[in-house]
């Protein structure tokens, strides 16, 4: 004789969850005719989905953006109350009509693209050990442990940076202690020192995508490469860097749009013949009243810069991408 005097586990299990917050929000009636609207078709599925980052660009990427436009036009930022504002183009006139400002844009740009390559050499080895010779279930905890100095603000990496090559720093110990100099070496505050923060801070930003790529080249294209005759070399050249193209331009990309936009650093590792481009804008932004629009015109200006030089980079990579695949 079946005993009903105790329910089974799976009817406890369902009374306990319906007892719970998720549990009576299942089954209240309002909320199944909401899902039903919501999940009627894949189109407003779809639309449900990427309404949050839709929202997120327009209000926190694309929306600034419209706004450091919209001042740039202005005759004045902030204004006070009552005071009329006009639209004007003197804000980017006055760049294009002033040399003293092309220096620093064009040494911005300069230094963007030396040390997006110096990243990419730096990183690529890195990478390329990272996905072929460390096995995968140890990837993850090398990655971490080179994720590790991410974790700290820029500015405490910068001054990291200012303690390792400062006369008494310990790149000047080792050369003395090994002989190879009497008196300290003056590194900071040269273009050197500000290269080594800028790729020490955006070395993360070339290390993933250039790692992502790799990972995902098959091993056995070089291991028929190498049954060909090619050597070390000739297999790199011609079967693994083609088809890591894709990596080396998100990470050229993001390193210099990134590079473009470094104030910080560049104060504290640069000198006087290292001004960047930054530093001018931020320069306008520091004064009160009329010079914000201007400020916002030179930001403008470097934005679409580095904008056309990433897109013609873009092309440029694409078009090489398709004829290796030809």
């Amino acid at each position: 004789m079946t005993d009903h005097s105790h329910p089974s586990s799976k009817a406890v299990a369902t009374v306990a969850t319906d007892r719970t917050f998720w549990g009576r929000l299942a089954a209240w009636g309002p909320y199944h005719t909401l899902m039903r609207l919501a999940t009627a078709s894949p189109r407003r599925q779809f639309l449900i989905l990427a309404a949050f980052p839709v929202l997120w660009v327009l209000t926190q990427h694309l929306g600034p953006m419209l706004q450091m436009l919209r001042v740039s036009l202005l005759d004045a930022y902030p204004v006070a109350p009552g005071v009329e504002q006009h639209f004007t183009l003197d804000n980017y006139a006055r760049f294009f009509g002033d040399s003293i400002f092309w220096m620093p844009f064009f040494r911005t740009l300069a230094f963007a693209a030396v040390f997006t390559f110096c990243t990419l050499i730096i990183t690529y080895p890195v990478a390329y050990f990272l996905a072929r010779h460390v096995s995968r279930k140890n990837q993850m905890l090398f990655l971490l442990l080179l994720l590790i100095p991410f974790w700290v603000g820029e500015i405490v990496r910068t001054y990291a940076i200012m303690i390792l090559l400062g006369n008494t720093g310990a790149v000047n110990l080792v050369l003395k202690w090994v002989g190879l100099i009497d008196r300290p070496i003056p590194f900071m505050y040269t273009s050197f020192s500000m290269g080594v923060g800028i790729v020490y801070l955006t070395a993360l930003y070339m290390l993933l995508p250039l790692y992502s790529a790799l990972e995902k080249l098959p091993q056995s294209m070089n291991e028929a490469a190498a049954d060909l005759g090619a050597g070390a070399w000739t297999r790199f050249w011609r079967v693994s860097l083609p088809l890591t193209i894709e990596g080396i331009s998100s990470g050229c990309t993001l390193v210099f749009l990134i590079s473009t936009g470094f104030y910080a650093t560049p104060v504290l590792l640069g000198g006087p013949s290292t001004t960047v481009f930054a530093e001018t804008i931020a320069g306008f932004f520091h004064v009160a009243g009329d010079e914000w629009p201007t400020g916002a015109a030179f930001a403008t200006i470097m934005f679409m810069a580095a904008l056309v030089i990433t897109a013609t980079f873009q092309k440029l990579m694409n078009a090489l991408r398709k004829g290796e695949s030809k």
